[in-house]
């Protein structure tokens, strides 16, 4: 059996659902979120499962040469081939089970009844960009790419933005002031020229970006946190701590750290907001992810370039503004779960917060 939760823990779930449009916002997310890790089942050129002379076979997994359905090439199977299919199905007694799309990110349709962009039918449901590929399929992958690249982002930024805010505030004197003065100069570089002048001779891909990224995204949380500090360093529990000598390490983890993490969570959703929206920003401007990559970004410029395709720009930025819109309320959510102003009646409870 599990340690029971605290009645400091209880007291923040109880926030947490307090907040509706936060605790509902967090389940939509999610669904969307997990939905999205698993897109090679969801929209995919290649098919779940099939069955072949008796013997099943799960492409989505697994790469097979033609030759292993009866064909002549050994190169990969192309199953949306008719030729392909009919070696499974006719001459082998098979069967293919497909994913609900039938279109991979890079998959082009060759088969469009009008010129790209296709407008959105039966077979491509948001429509086609202006290089045959499926809208549906580009956005399921897209959004996937973009929530990872702000969650692994925020999730670094604020490690090395809380342990920097940290020290300065802690320590002080000269160690402060140096530090202040180096945030200074580092956050007057221009980040987007440097990333501009970088991309034009360095091909940027998830991690590149998410590298170059962490260099400047880190400078957001600093002041909070050393704001905090300063103002807790000279609190009499910490005074005691020290008497009984416990390290800095331990007293800034145990006893100044948690009264810096609701001004640090409030922080945390422009975080994440911004390092999504940056990676729409540079993939918009050309800059961002490699050719060809599932991209929101990539999908509005395409709007852009085809105002007769309205679905390219107005599908990309719906999706945006709803991820984002769920962000910003969850975060609002885990911010009053924080706060101990919060059911602050239960006088133990926000004093063992503190402490």
């Amino acid at each position: 059996m599990g340690r029971p939760m605290t009645p400091l823990t209880r007291r923040r779930l109880r926030n947490f659902k307090a907040n509706k449009r936060g605790y509902w916002s967090m389940w939509i997310f999610l669904a969307l979120f997990v939905a999205c890790l698993f897109a090679e089942f969801i929209a995919n050129d290649k098919p779940l499962l099939l069955g072949y002379q008796g013997a099943i076979y799960a492409p989505v997994l697994f790469t097979y040469p033609e030759t292993t359905f009866g064909g002549e090439f050994e190169t990969e199977a192309d199953y949306r081939d008719p030729f392909v299919e009919e070696l499974i199905i006719k001459e082998g007694a098979g069967w293919i089970i497909w994913p609900p799309i039938r279109y991979s990110y890079r998959t082009i349709n060759y088969d469009l009844p009008v010129p790209a962009p296709a407008p959105p039918s039966g077979d491509n449901w948001l429509g086609t960009d202006d290089q045959g590929r499926d809208v549906t399929a580009r956005l399921i992958y897209g959004f996937r790419i973009s929530v990872l690249f702000g969650l692994v982002l925020t999730i670094f930024s604020s490690i090395v933005g809380v342990m920097a805010g940290a020290v300065q505030g802690y320590f002080g004197g000269w160690t402060d002031l140096l530090f202040q003065r180096f945030i200074e100069v580092w956050s007057g570089l221009p980040t987007l020229y440097l990333l501009i002048i970088l991309a034009s001779f360095i091909e940027p891909n998830f991690w590149w970006l998410l590298g170059i990224m962490l260099l400047f995204s880190w400078m957001s949380l600093v002041g909070v946190v050393r704001a905090e500090f300063l103002r807790a360093r000279n609190f009499d529990y910490v005074r005691a701590a020290r008497a009984l000598g416990l390290s800095d390490a331990m007293i800034m983890y145990r006893h100044v750290l948690p009264n810096a993490m609701v001004a640090s969570l409030t922080f945390l959703p422009f975080i994440l907001s911004g390092s999504i929206t940056t990676l729409t920003a540079l993939d918009f401007l050309g800059f961002g992810l490699p050719p060809g990559s599932p991209s929101l970004g990539e999908m509005l410029q395409q709007g852009k370039a085809n105002l007769q395709a309205p679905w390219l720009g107005i599908t990309a930025f719906v999706m945006l503004s709803i991820m984002l819109t769920l962000l910003i309320f969850i975060f609002e959510a885990v911010r009053d779960a924080f706060d101990p102003r919060k059911g602050a009646a239960a006088g133990p409870i926000a004093a063992e917060e503190t402490t």
